[in-house]
């Protein structure tokens, strides 16, 4: 058979594969339909538990998906739905990065080593660069004062209530405690109580140190306003003066001084372990200059001892001196902590006197052991000393002058005298007062918050605590002062006591800014709080004085 034939043949072949099935037994073709819409509807089957599963992305059998997709498309076409097939991500395109066996040829390449070296190099030049730069920074700043050792009684004003009738309603110690809330108010660390042991004027013998007066109270009394002043921080001193109610001295005669200071002893002890945190006693330079091998035990029993918060107790003493000079040598010869004098005696005392006895003992002493006062229970209240309208003045100069403030009861609202050294205090109270007594209350807590916004700052600025004290400018009528500590903000004090004239002060020092802002004033229309004042020309009206400030430059 040739070739032509064999083609002929296929042909013929292929024709008959091709005939139509119509041409088929018709009860094999009903069979078929049959077969077919089963397989449809299996294949329907098929595609709802494929929705259900997860699309996992390629795994399947290729066959099989081609066969389950033809069966969908007929099973959605003779439904009316239309499905949509989502394309599989392309396997190619996923990064999977380099292998192991791969880092490892790439890291031990030359280039890789040599980059790898570069960057160690880099690294360590910075943080030594770092380091260098900070130690220079250290070296070069300014290095900070070390804070001068000091006390419970260098941290605030004192206040004393020398008359505990006359200071509370009740009239009695539990009076006073009931006062503790409105005194820690003005930001007071001490008060100063008493004398209130019973003592007949000029009678030794009757003197009983350990017993209370029954015009004061009682020791129950005692007990709990001690606990409540210690509650507000507040440290209690008690004084101890032997004859304070008499004439014939605070010791009494010289022959009884032994005989009083031997007793002093026990009781001092008495009342250090009742809790109190110091004493004051007058007249210190007849005790220690007659019996000093006595005023070394009582100084000992008091300045040797701690309290329960580990604090020291105070041994404050008065003195009549008012010279500068014999305050001084008193300070040196006592060894008390603080001693009260008359050196800033009330109006017979000038500006330039007031600054050179200042400048005096602040040039002798440490001012942690200076103190400051204008009254007491001999000389009276601030007030009736200096006037009323100079109340603030002073209260400021006392609150800004480098050691303790101490001030009396009262004298932070202006209380007058009125005849009497132990006037009755003043408590403000909703009762309804006339125009006048409106006014004299406006006044007093006018005064007021002026000594506790003072007290307030002379508590938290380090200048004014322990500063250090530069005389600017003082003549007859006018003062002025400034009070640094190392890198923190400076104070300026500035003081007219004319009563009828303007002062216009030129200060000028190497420290000093051309202008300074003004913390307060005793006449806060004149100089309104934060103004800026040139210190070049400073005006301070009659009976005028302010604190002012300016930062550290460097």
């Amino acid at each position: 058979m040739n070739t032509e034939e064999t083609n002929v043949e296929l042909q013929d072949a292929e024709t008959k594969d091709v005939e139509p099935k119509d041409a088929a037994d018709p009860a094999q073709g009903a069979a078929d339909a049959d077969a077919t819409e089963a397989d449809v509807s299996e294949a329907d089957l098929d595609q709802e538990e494929q929705e259900k599963q997860p699309m996992t992305g390629g795994d399947r059998d290729a066959d099989a998906a081609s066969a389950g997709g033809d069966a969908a498309a007929a099973a959605a076409e003779k439904n009316g739905s239309v499905k949509l097939k989502i394309p599989e991500e392309v396997e190619g395109g996923k990064f999977t990065g380099l292998s192991k066996e791969e880092l490892l040829r790439v890291a031990g390449t030359p280039g890789w080593v040599r980059t790898r070296w570069a960057l160690l190099v880099v690294f360590w030049l910075g943080w030594l660069g770092m380091l260098v730069g900070a130690v220079f920074i250290i070296l070069q700043a300014p290095r900070c004062r070390d804070l001068p050792p000091t006390n419970w009684w260098n941290d605030g004003p004192l206040y004393q209530i020398v008359n505990i009738p006359a200071f509370t309603d009740t009239h009695n110690l539990k009076g006073l405690e009931q006062k503790v809330d409105s005194l820690s108010q003005l930001k007071v660390k001490g008060l100063v109580v008493g004398p209130i042991h019973v003592a007949p004027p000029d009678d030794a013998m009757s003197l009983r140190f350990e017993e209370i007066s029954p015009e004061a109270g009682n020791l129950e009394q005692f007990k709990g306003f001690v606990q409540a002043a210690h509650k507000k921080g507040i440290s209690v001193v008690l004084d101890l003066t032997p004859n304070y109610q008499g004439s014939s001295g605070p010791w009494f005669s010289n022959i009884s001084v032994t005989n009083v200071a031997e007793r002093l002893k026990s009781a001092l002890v008495f009342w250090l372990n009742e809790g109190v945190d110091g004493v004051q006693l007058s007249g210190v330079e007849r005790v220690s200059g007659v019996v000093p091998s006595l005023w070394a035990d009582i100084r000992a029993i008091v300045q040797n001892r701690m309290d329960e918060r580990q604090n020291r107790r105070v041994l404050i003493g008065i003195t009549e001196r008012s010279s500068a000079e014999d305050v001084s040598s008193l300070l040196s010869s006592t060894h008390v902590d603080l001693l009260i004098s008359r050196v800033l005696r009330g109006g017979d005392v000038d500006a330039t006197e007031r600054a050179q006895s200042v400048q005096f003992l602040y040039s002798n002493h440490s001012q942690t052991k200076l103190a400051w006062n204008l009254g007491g229970r001999v000389e009276g209240h601030l007030a009736s000393l200096v006037g009323p309208a100079l109340v603030k003045l002073h209260q400021l100069l006392l609150l800004t002058l480098p050691g303790t403030p101490v001030f009396n009861y009262g004298d932070e609202i202006g209380l007058m005298d009125e005849g009497t050294k132990f006037p009755k205090m003043l408590w403000d109270s909703n009762e309804r007062l006339n125009e006048t007594l409106q006014e004299e209350r406006a006044e007093r807590l006018s005064c007021r918050r002026f000594f506790r916004s003072v007290s307030e700052l002379r508590g938290k600025e380090r200048s004014l605590m322990f500063g250090d004290f530069v005389l600017l400018s003082n003549s007859s009528s006018s003062l002025a002062y400034l009070r640094v500590w190392d890198q923190s903000t400076r104070y300026l004090a500035a003081f007219n006591w004319a009563a009828e004239e303007a002062a216009v002060l030129q200060l000028s020092d190497a420290t000093l800014p051309r202008q300074a802002a003004v913390v307060i004033s005793t006449n806060s229309s004149a100089l309104p709080a934060d103004s800026s004042v040139d210190l070049m020309n400073l005006y301070l009206g009659p009976g005028q004085a302010a604190l002012l400030k300016f930062p550290y430059t460097g």
